[in-house]
């Protein structure tokens, strides 16, 4: 109060300092009249530039201005998001520059864009009518069984009651169940599908980390004959028995342990028989799409060669490219027959074949095996919880998230991100000025590294394979898309297609995989 106390000690008369002890003259007592009725207002202007300078000092001095700034940031935005010149000048008068801006626009946004979803997972778990289960190790509350006091979110089958999503769950396939076509399934009304295609929306296949010791030692091949097979469905749709048949016509010893084309007793441990051979014959009883069974992890176990007639994109299975022969039509067992008998007779194209099983498998086949680390059921959880926030995000109280903050021509977009298999996101900013495919995976690495995050795989996964404690991304993806768009169909081609999505979806969300 320094500057106050002057005022009330002294008095001036034209600049002129006027003594206390002289008598006032008429000017004088004129000018102290008018004083007197200007120093309150003086003084209280004083008192308030002095509160307000001290303040902005401590707020500056302590960092949190933007406890109180973003309201005023907010109010200061046009309905997109784009803050006005005033909001630009309180931050410039602090001495902000770029990096600070955006580190405030951060901490702005998490604030603004926080959410509180009306229901707790945690507390209110996903109810799905089925065998009584509980999965504690769920990303989210997750609960199987019947209750007849309470709703559930969704039920296996068609049910009628109104809000309860339907799901279909079956590993056959779409050649033998019709059922099990997706359009087939949608048009009977079924909201969720759970199937070996890839392009469902839970997919259920027949491989797993931990089901199959994909992993295990190549074992010395003692077998005469070149190729082992166990068919014994010998009504199957497809070719299967003919290409069995055109291959032995092709002069390939096959040792048949099925029913079909039987020359040896069935009663053994296949994959331990299959261990002996060059080769197996993965043979399905249907060409579909994703449809991929037991037979042809069996063969990979064995570390054998897959000879494979069934899925079409069987490729999208193979450990490594050239670790598997395809025979997609009759046509072709006359040349696949010549390349078992070259690889047979070359011991170096031969190993090449299996390199995987010293070297490791590709990338695409770690992704591939590590979705079934989470278990089918507990991906149905995460897929409805998802589902049930997305629609809750469709309310106004959510579309107010300004979801961006802009500072003169630079803008920080708020993304969300989490692991595939995991349930809630964690924040992540980029820059307009950088808005590129490269700054997405870098934010996200940055921001897994810092949480020091273990990936959701890492302890099923064998051994051999888990890599050290590096992160390294697959595949980042918009929620929503399906296991096969975001494994092998869907990629943003360009900075371009990224910049389009992120300014087309405020708070848009991403899935990352990470191998």
């Amino acid at each position: 109060m320094g500057i106050v106390s002057k005022l009330k000690g002294s008095r001036t008369q034209g600049g002129l300092p006027v003594s206390d002890g002289l008598p006032p003259s008429s000017t004088s007592v004129s000018h102290k009249k008018k004083c007197s009725y200007l120093l309150p207002l003086v003084v209280a202007l004083v008192v308030i530039a002095e509160i307000s300078f001290l303040g902005r000092l401590d707020m500056a001095k302590n960092a949190a201005f933007f406890d109180s700034w973003p309201d005023m940031f907010y109010k200061s935005h046009s309905s997109d998001g784009v803050a006005v010149a005033g909001v630009d000048n309180e931050i410039e008068a602090l001495g902000g520059d770029q990096n600070g801006v955006a580190q405030n626009c951060e901490q702005w946004l998490e604030s603004e864009d926080a959410v509180v979803y009306s229901r707790d997972f945690s507390k209110d778990p996903i109810w799905v009518s089925g065998t009584e289960q509980e999965w504690k190790t769920c990303a989210v509350g997750c609960k199987f069984g019947f209750d007849a006091s309470k709703k559930p979110d969704a039920a296996f089958g068609l049910s009628q009651e109104p809000g309860v999503a339907t799901v279909l769950r079956s590993m056959e396939s779409a050649s033998y169940y019709s059922e099990n076509n997706i359009a087939q399934a949608r048009w009977r009304g079924y909201d969720i599908l759970m199937t070996t295609s890839l392009s469902s929306d839970v997919p259920v296949g027949y491989f797993s980390w931990a089901e199959y010791d994909i992993m295990a030692p190549v074992m010395p091949k003692t077998e005469r004959a070149l190729a082992a097979a166990f068919i014994s469905n010998c009504g199957a749709r497809n070719f299967r028995l003919e290409a069995l048949a055109g291959l032995e016509k092709a002069n390939i010893k096959i040792d048949s342990y099925g029913g079909c084309h039987r020359n040896r007793n069935g009663k053994v441990d296949k994959v331990q028989a299959l261990k002996r051979y060059k080769f197996s014959l993965a043979f399905e009883n249907s060409n579909e799409e994703d449809y991929v069974t037991e037979k042809f992890f069996q063969s990979l176990v064995a570390g054998t060669i897959p000879v494979v007639v069934g899925a079409p994109n069987i490729e999208d299975f193979a450990p490594y490219p050239g670790s598997v022969l395809h025979i997609k039509e009759l046509a072709e067992v006359q040349s696949v027959a010549n390349r078992m008998k070259y690889l047979a007779e070359n011991p170096d194209a031969y190993n090449q074949s299996l390199r995987w099983k010293y070297e490791g498998p590709s990338d695409s086949f770690k992704a591939l095996l590590d979705m079934s680390v989470v278990h089918s059921s507990c991906r149905l959880c995460i897929h409805l919880a998802t589902i049930i926030r997305e629609k809750e995000e469709k309310s106004s109280d959510f579309r107010k998230r300004p979801c961006k903050c802009t500072k003169g021509s630079e803008t920080v977009y708020h993304l969300y991100v989490r692991e595939r298999g995991r349930f809630e996101m964690d924040s992540i900013f980029l820059r307009s000025s950088n808005l590129t495919l490269d700054a997405l995976k870098s934010s996200v690495l940055t921001k897994f590294r810092y949480r020091k995050h273990m990936p959701v795989w890492k302890q099923e996964r064998p051994e051999t394979i888990r890599g050290g404690d590096e992160l390294k991304v697959y595949r980042i993806y918009p929620v929503g898309l399906t296991q096969r768009q975001a494994l092998y169909n869907f990629k943003f081609e360009r900075d371009a297609d990224l910049k389009n999505h992120i300014q087309s979806n405020p708070c848009a969300k991403f899935e990352v995989i990470f191998v």
